[in-house]
């Protein structure tokens, strides 16, 4: 469960940019070093049915970076930094995007409104680290109900071998048992970061083949007004 209390561990905005910056390499890496190599084929090779395979190549690969990049200017980035809010519908078609090739399904309901940024940003990491938690592909399933200030966020991941990612928890708390973070819990720990400004508590459960992650608001015990305590006194 993230937690809306202080995390033990901070970063500097500089290691923070540079975590993040990594995290999007590592997923275009893949798909524009496919592009290179088909570029390669066209160029050294005069087999039809190998410059066929290399524009296909090609064109799959580009596809698979422009969605990444897409999903990571949300996601990550500062994307209609102009207003405070993001449509449903644009993150629907971000994280659609990044899965319309993969082993992993996504099904999506959510109403057709504007959300706040972080809300949005929020729910678009949890997707990611859903898909984590069904490494063998699967349905992750994403529910989005209540108005933008107090939503609910619940996205259930469905696979073989489903488990809730390792250390995810304590990442999401800030609060790492190494004390430090990496390009690879970089994720999780953004993800608090944007749960915390968001004043919305992610807590992760399990039951057989099903994670369940849930994200709702914060909530913050009233302090005792003044005539509770007058009352509690006299009882005494």
């Amino acid at each position: 469960m993230s937690s809306p209390n202080a995390p033990s561990l901070t970063l500097d905005g500089l290691d923070l940019a540079a975590l993040l910056c990594s995290r999007v390499c590592h997923d275009v890496i893949s798909p524009v070093g496919a592009i290179v190599n088909g570029l390669e084929v066209l160029e050294d090779d005069d087999d039809e049915s190998m410059r066929v395979f290399a524009l296909e190549l090609i064109g799959k690969s580009a596809r698979q970076a422009s969605a990444r990049l897409k999903f990571a200017r949300i996601a990550f980035g500062a994307a209609g930094s102009a207003g405070a809010s993001i449509d449903l519908a644009d993150a629907e078609g971000v994280a659609k995007g990044m899965f319309s090739d993969e082993k992993t399904k996504l099904a999506w309901s959510a109403p057709q409104a504007l959300f706040p940024k972080n809300k949005v940003k929020l729910l678009l990491n949890l997707v990611m680290i859903a898909t984590s938690a069904i490494p063998r592909g699967g349905l992750i399933d994403v529910t989005v109900s209540g108005d933008g200030e107090a939503p609910t966020l619940v996205l259930k991941a469905k696979g073989s071998h489903a488990r809730i990612p390792p250390h995810v928890e304590e990442l999401m708390a800030g609060s790492p048992e190494s004390g430090t973070v990496d390009a690879h819990g970089i994720l999780p720990f953004y993800a608090g970061l944007v749960a915390r400004a968001a004043t919305m508590d992610v807590r992760f459960a399990i039951e057989g083949d099903e994670v369940t992650v849930t994200a709702s608001p914060t909530v913050i015990a009233a302090p005792a007004e003044a005539g509770d305590e007058a009352s509690d006194t006299a009882l005494a």
